[in-house]
């Protein structure tokens, strides 16, 4: 490959990282570039887990062979299997190298085969039926990431030393590309997350809700709000310190996770203050309201705080049609406001109380200004109706 073509390829790759969306089309564009760059036929990009000792494949590209998926759950392998991994990178950068990529083939001998090192690699290739493959280094902050992976097939020309040069500059480039995608990820991870807790925050649950609400309007999924007051929070701050009330919600965010992990799939979130909510998408609604009894009883054992108010709505209950997000928060906040206003000790549940229902009445009837009705939703920013 010529110098234009290999400065076009490396531009090629690294606009396709930078156009992805998420961290899985970023490791999917890092293993096409790399492959279409190289003139493989096969490419795969893997993880080194540390703490588990092994590399993890992200994902696998090209032709690949019986078994090997395209983003695979658990292929993974030993670290002791590829010791250039821990022996062959760290020891070359002790003494002042740096990263460089190296050849494997199915015959002839490797570029970096020392004695005692065991082929795995070698013997990958034979029963893939691939003839030869570069493996690159990927250095992410100054430490081994990972590894970029590029095979052709037996009969195709065997990678040489100017391809192992190259691939060391091609797995530059992806460290680039998924460092950015870390920053972006990490970033978003912020603006959706509560940073007390840990919890998702509102504008989580605005997104999800807005998603939940338009498959059941399209398939009948059942869709179900959880969202509670926790009871007591002022008297803590009053008496005892800002830092005791955080300490309490810090408490009452594990228990809600903890009740939120029996619904599959549920988004527990602090909408802020001493508000909460869990999201559940799939479970009938008695499940829902079941798991919600389970999180009143868990808050009222609490050593500090009141216990909740608890209100729940779902689209499983005779609550009328739900075309919006905003028209469920209503109905989940109406029977939280009932739950404390009759000082409730489990959850009040939107339309469950027959067909005048006073939470539904509640929730579709419209605010008076200075009722201070809960049902104003104190300037919730939540998608119009």
């Amino acid at each position: 490959m010529g110098e234009d073509r290999r400065l076009a390829a490396v531009v090629a790759l690294a606009q396709s990282m930078a156009a992805a969306h998420n961290a899985r089309e970023a490791w999917r564009a890092a293993a096409l570039g790399a492959c279409d760059a190289l003139g493989g036929n096969f490419a795969a990009l893997s993880v080194w887990e540390r703490e588990l000792g092994r590399l993890r494949v992200l994902v696998n590209v090209g032709q690949r062979a019986a078994g090997e998926e395209e983003f695979p759950e658990g292929e993974t392998y030993p670290v002791h299997q590829f010791p250039e991994i821990t022996e062959f990178l760290h020891e070359r950068w002790a003494q002042g190298g740096e990263p460089d990529a190296w050849v494997e083939t199915v015959e002839g001998p490797a570029a970096d085969r020392r004695p005692g090192y065991v082929h795995e690699r070698v013997a990958a290739l034979r029963r893939r039926g691939r003839g030869c493959c570069v493996v690159a280094p990927i250095v992410l902050h100054g430490r081994a990431w990972g590894e970029l992976y590029v095979a052709r097939p037996t009969g195709r020309p065997v990678f040489g030393r100017s391809d192992a040069d190259f691939a060391t500059v091609l797995a530059s480039v992806v460290a680039a590309g998924i460092a950015q995608t870390e920053r972006i990820e990490e970033a978003r991870r912020l603006a959706f997350t509560d940073a007390l807790t840990g919890l998702a925050n509102r504008r989580a649950v605005d997104v999800r809700l807005e998603e939940a609400v338009e498959r059941h309007r399209a398939d009948g999924v059942v869709v179900s709000l959880v969202v509670c007051d926790l009871n007591g929070l002022k008297r803590v701050n009053d008496t005892q310190g800002h830092a005791v009330g955080d300490r309490l919600l810090e408490r009452f965010g594990s228990v809600l996770s903890l009740c939120g992990a029996i619904l599959p799939g549920a988004l527990a979130a602090r909408l802020g203050g001493d508000e909460f909510c869990l999201l559940a998408v799939g479970p009938p609604a008695d499940e829902v309201v079941r798991v919600a009894g389970e999180l009143c009883r868990r808050a009222a054992e609490l050593e500090l705080g009141e216990g909740v108010a608890c209100g729940v709505a779902s689209t499983g209950d005779p609550i009328g049609p739900v075309h919006s997000a905003r028209r469920l928060f209503r109905l989940a906040d109406a029977a939280q406001y009932r739950a404390k206003a009759l000082q409730a000790t489990g959850p009040v549940v939107a339309g469950r109380e027959g067909p005048d229902d006073p939470v539904v009445r509640l929730a579709d009837s419209p605010p008076r200004e200075g009722s201070g009705e809960r049902r104003r939703f104190r300037g919730r920013r939540v998608p119009p109706a």
